[in-house]
Order: C-alpha cells, then structure tokens, then sequence
C-alpha cells in the first residue's frame, strides 16, 4: 500500500461527505468546491469508491452520493484500496551477503514499511478521522 494523491483526495472527500447532515446525497460539485478538488477528478475517484461499495450514487434531481455503510464500518485502508491500483510489492528474500542482492534487501525495507502503514490505516475507521474533524472545528 502506498500513500498516494489519489488515497489522500478521496479520503479527504469521504470525510468532507461523511460529515455533512442527514441522509441526503451529495454532489461532486459541492465536495469539490469546499475541498478544492476538480470534479472530472471526484468523478474518478467516486466511480472506484463506488465499484468498492463505499459509496452510493443516487440519480436525477436531488442525486449524488452517499456513504453505503456507516463510517465505523469503512477503514481508511480500503478506501486507499479502493481508489489506488499500484501493486503491492512482493516480499523477497534478503539472504546471501551478494551485491546483487542488495535491491532485493531495499524491497523488502519498502515491503516492511508498507505492511506497518497498512496495519496502521486498517485500524483507523472513516467515523474516527470525522469525529476528529468536528472536534477540530468546534475548537475555531
């Protein structure tokens, strides 16, 4: 797993959405316009949430998204799953002191790493990082 804009963004617009009022669906435009993030850029990112079931999308007028499960039940870790299509890298042996061998040992340093970041997103739910936005905001 790797940290990357796509991960970041939609993280940053499932909160934005998560946070809003009541039910009712969101658009991209809106998200989009508080979070300073291009629409045909949402529109990407919402398609992949979408086809993970992390959203809904609701058609016509009044339509947008919505989540398609409570924010406890969804972890930051599948929606950096869900918008981000790098492999992951593949665990090598780092045996044998060969030079040759020193990039395999470099892969498994980045490998080690992201199994820590991975173990450490997957403990964090999307209504943990929303109820921390609205605490920062009722401190302004």
């Amino acid at each position: 797993m790797r940290l990357t804009t796509k991960g970041r963004l939609a993280v940053t617009a499932l909160v934005d959405l998560a946070t809003r009022p009541g039910d009712a669906p969101v658009t991209l435009k809106t998200i989009g316009a508080r979070r300073n993030i291009s629409v045909s850029y949402l529109e990407q990112l919402f398609g992949k949430l979408r086809r993970h079931k992390i959203v809904k999308a609701t058609r016509g007028p009044g339509g947008g998204y919505s989540l398609a499960a409570i924010g406890a039940e969804i972890s930051i870790a599948s929606i950096i799953r869900a918008v981000d299509e790098s492999p992951v890298v593949a665990k090598r042996s780092c045996r044998g002191g060969s030079r040759d061998q020193m990039p395999r040992c470099i892969d498994e340093l980045w490998f080690g790493l992201n199994e820590a970041m991975y173990a450490h997103v997957s403990g964090i739910s999307l209504q943990h990082l929303v109820d921390q936005h609205l605490l920062e905001e009722k401190r302004r």
